[in-house]
């Protein structure tokens, strides 16, 4: 059965699979708002999302894939409706009328599936796909497809969720009670870029603390290979997760929350610095193997591997006796300099950086597996692993891997008067 615009027809029974076409997390993200008589959340638990999966009572909740599953007799007596909808995330352009094949299909146990279009959006950047609501003794599904042009704020607020205002003042960071730190870009992002980032920097603070190193404050330097065998990582994006999953780190450990940039091959360059709020733009402007791109000539930097020239430049900058640094140093190996990393790495020892090395792509990571046994350090200022597909990872994983080698060795250091507590 297909319902058109504005149409609605009688559910089947109490069990129903609500399958969203074209919702894709981070990009089209699908919600669920369970509402009352009045067209209203009883309180910012019954919207249902990505961070906030299940309702509280169970009868709501979100799986992977644009799938939502409802129990209707699990329904409290003071929810009158469901809303299922979507909202382009704040970065992505356009609107839903270009989400190809964007739609509802309902799944009732025993009967015809549901089908309904989202059809007659232009201008909407959020929308109400469909509405399951009580009539008498009966629930009926309606097709809206309807929304609102401003986008998510507009939507939640309708259904009152509350929606934090933006800071009229905030210079500075912040710390909650429990550690997590706040950077005032943060109150650029969306509503849900908010909550997952939070998430992030949840798991980055329990790591922290969890190894004693709560409340270090620390540059942090990233460091991202662009030589000609990172093309399939620069192809499929994985260097722009990268810069993403990176920003919580840097938020938790750094003053201002901030990445400092570099890309390099055989020489490198040093881009502006990374913001939590234009991460994504940063990506798309400098993240290239090749050209010219946000005025750099990428050309110039080369394709083949030489570590020294970037690692002796950031040397360059330190100081014994200064602050803390966190060098993370993303590469797919081919480091052939041995002799003159070993050395590099000696000398860095008696300066204030951490330098975690990260392999992505399945390689040849040479030098970098032997720095664990480094002899000759005044103390212990590396780590390294080996991802080599990121995407497989989950957050608690990668930021365990990242983090747990860097407090130890600020203590070390403290205690031999390398860098500030």
């Amino acid at each position: 059965m297909e319902l058109a615009r504005g149409a609605n027809t009688v559910v089947d029974g109490t069990s129903l699979k609500v399958a969203v076409n074209g919702s894709a997390p981070g990009t089209v993200d699908l919600m669920v708002f369970q509402l009352d008589e009045r067209n209203q959340v009883r309180n910012d638990a019954d919207f249902v999302f990505f961070n906030q999966p299940v309702s509280p009572e169970g009868a709501v909740r979100l799986e992977s894939g644009g799938v939502i599953e409802i129990d209707i007799a699990r329904l409290p007596a003071d929810i009158h409706q469901l809303s299922v909808a979507v909202a382009l995330d704040a970065a992505a352009n356009g609107t839903l009328s270009a989400v190809g094949g964007l739609g509802v299909v309902v799944e009732q146990a025993g009967s015809t599936a549901i089908v309904a279009q989202a059809l007659g959006l232009t201008s909407e950047r959020a929308a109400v796909l469909v509405e399951i609501y009580r009539r008498g003794t009966d629930w009926k599904v309606r097709n809206v497809s309807a929304g609102w042009d401003s986008g998510l704020a507009d939507l939640v607020t309708a259904f009152g969720v509350s929606v934090d205002e933006e800071p009229q003042s905030r210079p500075d960071s912040a710390e909650s009670a429990d550690g997590i730190r706040t950077v005032p870009d943060e109150a650029k992002l969306s509503m849900v870029k908010r909550e997952k980032l939070d998430l992030r920097k949840r798991e980055v603070a329990k790591v922290l603390l969890t190894k004693g190193g709560n409340g270090i404050r620390a540059r942090v330097v990233l460091v991202i290979d662009k030589t000609g065998s990172m093309a399939k990582q620069y192809r499929t994006r994985v260097v722009h997760r990268v810069v993403e999953r990176m920003v919580p780190v840097a938020i938790q450990l750094d003053d201002d929350g901030k990445l400092e940039p570099y890309l390099y091959a055989v020489s490198f360059v040093k881009l502006p610095e990374i913001s939590v709020h234009d991460a994504e733009e940063w990506s798309d402007t400098y993240l290239h193997l090749r050209g010219s791109h946000g005025g750099f000539n990428y050309d110039k930097i080369g394709a083949a591997n030489r570590e020294v020239p970037i690692m002796t430049e950031i040397l360059s900058g330190l100081t014994r006796g200064s602050a803390p640094t966190l060098v993370l140093f993303f590469t797919d190996g081919g480091f052939s300099e041995r002799k003159e990393i070993t050395k590099l790495m000696r000398e860095a020892s008696g300066l204030p950086a951490f330098w975690q090395f990260v392999g992505i792509g399945k390689a040849n990571y040479g030098v970098l597996e032997k720095l664990d046994d480094l002899d000759g350090r005044v103390v212990d200022n590396a780590g390294f692993f080996a991802l080599d597909d990121i995407d497989t990872v989950d957050d608690a994983q990668l930021y365990t891997r990242l983090l747990s080698e860097f407090p130890d060795w600020h203590k070390a250091a403290v205690a031999a008067g390398i860098t500030t507590p």
